[in-house]
Formats: C-alpha cells, sequence, structure tokens
C-alpha cells in the first residue's frame, strides 16, 4: 500500500483570514487623530463657553468699556450697583416674578403629567400631544397674542368689561407677567415630570392597591413623593429661564415701569444714551451667580436620586388608575390651559395679522384685508430678517446637532481623560442667561484678536454663534440617551479588527445614531428659530432677526406687522416639525 503524501504549504496558499492586516494610521508625533479630535471638541466648546463669561467679569472690574484702550481696576460697579441704580427694587420684582412663575408652571404640569400618564383618561394622546404645543411657540410671540386678547384694550378683555362692567385681570402686572410665562414654561415641566412617570416601575402602587389604597391615596404617597427628582430639577430649570426670560417683562413690565433683571440690562445696556458698562458688567456677573449657584443647589437636592429608583431589571407594566368623574374635570382643566393659554392668543394674533381694526366693536370681517403682509413682505428689511432667522435656524441647527454628537462620543463613548469635562462644558450653557450671552459675545467680539471680533460683530454668523451656544444643551441631551442605548460590544468587535476612535463611529455607529441625530436637528431648529435675546446686543440693522424685527415694531405701534411676521413664523415652525415628522415616521428604531 502506497503512502500518500501532501506538498509543503506556500504562502500562495494562505487563506484571506490568514494574511488579514489591521489598518494602520499615522500617528504624527506619537499623536493619534481620536486624541486630537477629542482634545479639539474640548477646546472648541472651553472657548465657546468662556467667551462670554470671562468679558463680562472683566469687564465688571474695569472702568472702562472693554473696546478702549486704557483703563483700571474697580469695583465702582458693584457699588453702584446696590446704592444708586434702584437694583434692590428689581432683584425683589424678579425674585417675585419667577418664583410666581414657577410655582404656577408646576400647578399646572406636575397634576397635568399624573393625569395623562397614570390615569385612564380619554384622548390621553392628544392631551398629551396638545400639552407640548406652547413650547414650539415663542413666549415673544405668546406675549403679543396675550396683549391682543386679554391687554386692556384686548379683544377679550373688551368683551368681558360689556358684560360684567370691569375686567377681572390685570396683564401689566407681577401676577399677569408670571401667568403668560407659566403658560410658555410648563410644557418643559410636563415633559420631564411625565417621562420619569413612564419610565418607573408600577410595582409600588400595584403593591398599595393589593392593600386596599384606593386611587388618590396611590398618588398622594407613592406616585407624588417619587416625582421629587424630576420636580426638582424642573422647577430650578423654570426658575431660572424666569429670570432671563426678556420678552414678557419688556411688553407687559415697561408700560408700568416694572422692571426685573432681563429688562434692567436691556434698558441700562441698549437703550442707554451713555450706558455704564462697568455697572452693566457687574450686573451681569450677578444674574451669572445666581443661576449658577442654582444648578449646584439643583446638584446638591439630587444628589440622593437613587432612593426614588423604581425602575429595575424586572419591570412591571403600569396599571392606569381610574378617578371616576374626575376624570371630565381634568379634562376640562387641560383643554381650558390649552385653548385658553395657548390657541386663542394664537388665534387673535392670526386674525389681527388679517384685519385693520381688531375689537370686538366691530366685525372683524369687516376690515379683512391682507395690507398687513403686503407692508411686511414688500420692505427690504422684514423680509431679510425672516431670511436671516431661517438662515440662523438652519444653519445653526446643523452645526450644533453635529457638535453635539462629537461631544457626547468623547464624554460618553470613549475612555478620553476629560469626557466629564466636555460634558459640563456642553450643559452649562443652560444656566446662562440669553441676554447674558449676548452682552458676553459683544465684549468677547471687542477682546478678539487679529480685529477678529470686528469681523464677525454685527452680523449673522454672532447670532448664529450665540443662538447654537443657547440650542446646545438641548441638542446633547437628544442625542446622550440614543447614544447610551448602543451596545458597547459594536465598539468592541471594530476595535477588534482593528478600528480606531474615530473609525468606529464613522463605520458603526454612525448609521445608528442618525434617527438621534435628527431629532436633535429638529429640537434645534425650533429653538434657533424662536430665540431673539441674544440677538439684542448682537445683530445690527442690517442683520437683525424675525424677535428683534418683531420688539421694534411693536415699540412703534405697528401691531399688524408684527402680527403678520408672528403668523409666519409660526407658520414656518408647524410646517417644519411636520414634515420633520413624517420624514422621522418609523425611523425612530433604526
Amino acid at each position: 500500500m502506497s503512502t500518500l503524501t501532501q506538498p509543503p504549504r506556500t504562502p500562495a496558499d494562505e487563506t484571506p483570514a490568514q494574511t488579514f492586516r489591521p489598518p494602520r494610521y499615522r500617528r504624527p508625533f506619537g499623536i493619534g487623530r481620536d486624541t486630537v479630535v477629542q482634545y479639539a471638541v474640548l477646546a472648541f466648546l472651553a472657548v465657546l463657553v468662556l467667551a462670554p463669561i470671562v468679558p463680562t467679569l472683566y469687564q465688571s472690574i474695569r472702568n472702562r468699556p472693554l473696546y478702549e484702550a486704557g483703563g483700571a481696576f474697580t469695583l465702582s460697579g458693584y457699588t453702584d450697583l446696590f446704592t444708586k441704580a434702584g437694583f434692590g427694587e428689581v432683584a425683589l420684582n424678579t425674585l417675585l416674578f419667577a418664583s410666581l412663575t414657577t410655582l404656577l408652571s408646576l400647578a399646572i404640569a406636575i397634576p397635568m403629567a399624573i393625569v395623562v400618564v397614570r390615569t385612564r383618561l380619554p384622548g390621553g394622546r392628544l392631551i398629551s400631544l396638545a400639552m407640548q404645543w406652547p413650547f414650539f411657540i415663542s413666549s415673544l410671540i405668546l406675549g403679543f397674542g396675550w396683549i391682543i386678547m386679554y391687554g386692556p384694550a384686548g379683544f377679550v378683555s373688551v368683551k368681558v368689561q360689556q358684560l360684567l362692567g370691569s375686567v377681572p385681570w390685570n396683564l401689566y402686572s407681577i401676577p399677569g407677567m408670571a401667568l403668560t410665562e407659566a403658560v410658555a414654561l410648563a410644557p418643559i415641566a410636563y415633559v420631564f415630570c411625565a417621562n420619569a412617570l413612564r419610565q418607573s416601575d408600577a410595582s409600588l402602587e400595584s403593591a398599595a392597591q393589593v392593600c386596599g389604597a384606593g386611587p388618590f391615596r396611590i398618588l398622594a404617597q407613592v406616585i407624588v413623593p417619587l416625582l421629587r427628582p424630576p420636580i426638582v430639577y424642573s422647577a430650578i430649570l423654570v426658575f431660572s429661564v424666569s429670570i432671563e426670560t426678556l420678552s414678557v417683562p419688556l411688553l407687559y413690565g415697561q408700560p408700568v415701569d416694572i422692571d426685573v433683571f432681563s429688562t434692567f440690562l436691556y434698558h441700562n445696556g441698549l437703550q442707554s444714551v451713555d450706558p455704564d458698562y462697568t455697572m452693566l458688567g457687574a450686573a451681569s456677573t450677578v444674574i451669572l451667580v445666581v443661576t449658577l449657584s442654582l444648578v449646584a443647589v439643583q446638584a446638591k437636592l439630587l444628589k440622593d436620586a437613587a432612593r426614588f429608583v423604581s425602575v429595575r431589571g424586572k419591570v412591571t407594566r403600569p396599571r392606569r388608575l381610574d378617578l371616576g368623574w374626575l376624570k371630565w374635570v381634568s379634562i376640562a382643566f387641560i383643554w381650558l390651559y390649552v385653548v385658553v393659554g395657548a390657541l386663542i392668543p394664537i388665534a387673535g394674533l392670526v386674525m389681527r395679522s388679517f384685519t385693520l381694526v381688531f375689537t370686538p366693536l366691530q366685525s372683524p370681517f369687516r376690515t379683512v384685508t391682507t395690507k398687513n403682509y403686503e407692508l411686511v413682505l414688500d420692505s427690504d428689511n422684514y423680509v431679510q430678517s425672516l431670511y436671516n432667522s431661517l438662515i440662523v435656524a438652519g444653519v445653526g441647527s446643523v452645526a450644533v446637532s453635529a457638535l453635539a454628537v462629537f461631544a457626547v462620543m468623547v464624554a460618553r463613548r470613549s475612555t478620553f481623560r476629560w469626557g466629564r469635562a466636555v460634558e459640563y462644558l456642553a450643559l452649562i450653557p443652560q444656566s446662562l442667561p440669553g441676554i447674558i450671552i449676548g452682552i458676553g459675545f459683544f465684549w468677547a467680539f471687542a477682546l478678539a484678536p487679529f480685529g477678529m471680533g470686528s469681523v464677525l460683530q454685527g452680523t449673522v454668523y454672532a447670532v448664529i454663534i450665540a443662538f447654537g451656544m443657547r440650542a446646545l444643551p438641548s441638542a446633547f441631551g437628544s442625542v446622550a440617551p440614543a447614544i447610551m442605548q448602543i451596545g458597547g460590544e459594536l465598539d468592541n468587535a471594530a476595535r477588534v479588527s482593528g478600528a480606531d476612535w474615530l473609525m468606529t463611529f464613522f463605520r458603526v455607529l454612525r448609521a445608528l445614531i442618525t434617527p438621534a441625530f435628527a431629532g436633535a436637528l429638529v429640537l434645534t431648529f425650533v429653538i434657533m428659530l424662536k430665540e431673539y435675546s441674544p440677538a439684542v446686543f448682537l445683530s445690527s440693522a442690517d442683520n437683525n432677526i424675525l424677535g428683534t424685527t418683531m420688539l421694534s415694531l411693536w415699540t412703534q405701534g405697528r401691531a399688524g406687522s408684527v402680527a403678520a411676521l408672528a403668523t409666519l413664523q409660526i407658520g414656518i415652525t408647524a410646517v417644519f416639525v411636520a414634515l420633520a415628522g413624517l420624514l422621522m415616521k418609523g425611523k425612530h428604531h433604526a
């Protein structure tokens, strides 16, 4: 019997798997490209966040404007602020306004979130969507609508006065300001509380039911206590936003000489013939300290949030409670908020845009006209402001969403030693008032080297930077959960194959987070389209946006033109959100 022998193996016989070579990446000076990108993200965020803060602090202790040479150290800005400027009354008004706004927002949002998510409510899905409608409307536009309908000469006010002989409310007061602002901010608190209720385990409620507890006792002793973290978070957020908001205090407070922090800065900075920049810097610093302190208090209060964790490995399906006849009271209360708070003011604003005179003393259909739109569309300045707003929102939303994706990747999906710092820098703008950001960037451009500031100042690019900084925390918060839900084994598989951090993102994770990127894009577009306060100090006569243009027209008494521009902005927002919803339908689980 012959023995078969195999010939020796040669390199040509090797299989492709045996000759696999992992990709090699150039490392100039021994530094990988992933490290370069991570440090670049950190540096960019640091410059973006510190750019408005550092000049503000510097201006508060300098006796000359930053754009002037010379100057010396001084604390006169702080002494003048607390002794000569009547700042004490401003601080008290601000405290009352922000506190009342926060209480009203929570009083609206918390019961509605509990009723919609945890009880049997007919039309609950529609009600849930309706509760979030005011979020898409700028508080500036909502303020215009409230004045047109509920102001001293408003349509509803005149009708009520005819019927009752007097109007039982006063819009031009701190309670009137707080109520309008609460309607605009309640959706924020509602979303936080509703999301927490949807994610919580219902086993505690089931245990209470087994012990014989009724629905109201379960609500009071089980559900409400578990809402402490979102209540604290949303309360501090609403309080911070109330401190920095400009539109409602300016529209309601200016006619009756009620000043808060934001209008104090507006009057003493932009409208003053000879502004005291040192005192303005001191006032801005005080507001910065207050808002950052609120964030620290928030972190302190929520450090023991683990005590409220109810989502474990095994989660029971929630069983909705039956409120009986009270569910109809709940529905009536919710629709009262939606209709009276948002729909009637917006409907009045739209009607005003199509009429010459809008009053119940005369049928509005007798003065129907398109003249307001003709005046707006025939003016190059007004058309340019509309175009600028679309450019700011369009370009800014893409840039901010992309930056948010990289920031989340560095903070949550890398071994970068400064990853936590990247996350903090991305979230800090959430505590910075918009008007302070506008003032800070105004001074930052004055200090910028090589004439860079003069190139940006008064241009649409400056507005994009400021608005983008304001929208960054929202974009980061929109993208982070989606990235954290992607299993780490995908990264590990790519690394085993030789891919570095950057290649892993572009080849593996990029397609998976596209829906999250699209969601952040929609959110930031809406936020940047309705934003206005930083532009008060950054835009010029040739580069106004819709918000600043509407404010200017309102001060001139041109309510019809304001209503036309506001209606156009609402229409653009509605169309964009609707189209985005259609494009993203069915892609949320990609």
